[in-house]
Formats: structure tokens, sequence, C-alpha cells
């Protein structure tokens, strides 16, 4: 672990820790560790009961579902974020398995410890329960993308939204491998690259991982992007802007 300056250094600025006293933080944080991983590791199995609680404080984690052989990818889980809390709060067997999709920092908190913060500490649980609110929101829009959108749509949506989290209006870059993105977006690899090709009638090229936007107004048009499916999560995360959790100090 960590010197204790490290630690605080890591979790400042994070809401919900920010949302205990001092004296709850300090309770909260005695035995955590503080965890650097790798691209590539994987933090936890689908079936395993979780020990502790993971909190995202750099980098990004793909949450995958496999069955029968087949692996998928479900979500994307970003700094500041908690991994998969619904199990940690239930003492439930995860659902997924979690592997670092870049080199990240977590912060690992026991899961009973965890548990009883919640319990004790009021702010602290309107904290978690923004942020199970929040994962729950994310999936709902995945479920209607999935269920709503042709394998173009969602295409071309994506790269939309990428574009706008990147800052970039006219291209986008493939955080990772074409094939990740193609199962995060429930089609095949194959259905993934018809797809790009189709939306080049409307301007969209392709150079490896890297996506060139030639018309965003006819991609728009195209794909018709929807702000109940498509915001991006800072603009609908109260918990990430540190909005609506008491703060305490004392």
């Amino acid at each position: 672990m960590d010197d204790v300056a490290d630690l605080l250094a890591s979790i400042h600025g994070t809401p919900l820790l920010q949302a205990l006293s001092a004296k709850g933080r300090a309770r909260l944080l005695k035995s955590a560790v503080l965890h650097t991983v790798m691209p590539g590791t994987v933090l936890f199995e689908q079936g395993e009961m979780p020990n502790f609680q993971q909190i995202v404080l750099s980098g990004a984690v793909h949450l995958l579902g496999h069955h029968s052989g087949r692996e998928v990818l479900i979500e994307v889980v970003r700094q500041p974020d908690l991994l998969i809390p619904a199990a940690v709060v239930t003492a439930a067997p995860y659902l997924m398995r979690a592997r670092a999709a870049e080199k990240s920092q977590l912060l690992l908190i026991l899961a009973d410890q965890f548990r009883a913060t919640v319990a004790r500490e009021p702010p602290f649980a309107q904290a978690v329960l923004l942020s199970l609110a929040r994962q729950f929101r994310r999936m709902v829009r995945q479920i209607k993308t999935l269920k709503l959108r042709s394998a173009a749509e969602r295409v071309g949506c994506y790269i939309l939204a990428l574009s706008e989290r990147q800052g970039t209006v006219g291209r986008a870059l493939l955080p990772y491998e074409k094939s990740l993105v193609a199962s995060e977006l429930g089609i095949t690899r194959e259905s993934f690259s018809r797809a790009l090709a189709a939306l080049r009638t409307v301007g969209v090229k392709v150079h490896g991982q890297k996506i060139t936007i030639g018309d965003r107004a006819r991609l728009t048009a195209q794909c018709r992007p929807d702000p109940l499916i498509d915001a991006l999560e800072r603009d609908t995360d109260p918990v990430q802007r540190g909005s609506r959790v008491p703060k305490r100090t004392s």
C-alpha cells in the first residue's frame, strides 16, 4: 500500500468520499488499498463474491459477460466511478468480469466496511444511491440503442458521441480494438465493418482506429442521435459533478 499522503492525494476530489465527514473518511480508508494495474489485468471474475468495493480513480475498466466460450463487452467504467456497487451492497456474486482497459488506479475498500459506512452515514448512502442510479440509466440507454436502432445507426451515434467526448468534432479515435467496440454495440465484428462501410455515403472514412467525420450534419441526420439515449455521462451525473450530495467537513 502507498503511504497515507499518496492515498489522500489520489482520492482528493472524489465526490463519493467527500460526502463523508473527516472522521468517517478516516474510518472507511483505514484498511483501504491504493492499487495500480496495467492494461489487461483481470480485477475479478464473473461469479466471484466481492471482497472489496473498488473505485476507479484514474483510467478505465471493461465489464465483460461470458457464456459458453463467448465474451462480450457490457460496459466501460471510467473515473471516478464504482465497480459494480450493486454486488457489494447486496453481498451477491458479480455478474460480470472486470478487466483493466488501460493503466488504471483503483481504491479498494473492504466490502464489509463499505456496507457498514452505507448503513451508518446517510450522505454517503445518498452518494452510493446516486452512483447506482447513474449506472442504471446507462444500462437503460444501452438497452434502448440495442432494441431501437439498426447496426449502422448504433455505429453512427457511437462515433458522434465519441467525437464529442474527445472534443474533436471532425474525427473520432476508437478507444480499443474494433471487435470490443462491436461487442459493446451488440453486433459482430463483421456487422461493425459493414455498418462503417454503409456510413461512407454520409462522409465517414476509416483509417485504422481513426474515424473521419466528413459531414457531421449528414451523419447526424442519417443516424438521429437522441439525448435520452446518447447524453454524455457528465451531463446527467450529479455525483460526478458533485451536486446534490452534501459534503461533510467535520
